[in-house]
């Protein structure tokens, strides 16, 4: 698989994860949702980071 669709595929994941976690837990929670949402976005550039670049 290529480096682009490698990086899709993570973009994706991340899409979801954050869609779902808004949609099944704080679904009318602005500032926690946000709060989440930054914190998920961090562990995925963390894992990218330590991970994916080579």
């Amino acid at each position: 698989m290529g480096r682009q669709a490698v990086v899709a595929v993570y973009v994706v994941a991340l899409v979801a994860v954050i869609v779902g976690v808004d949609v099944l837990f704080f679904r009318d929670r602005l500032w926690e949702r946000l709060l989440v949402n930054v914190g998920i976005v961090l562990v995925f550039t963390a894992f990218y980071l330590r991970f994916g670049k080579r």
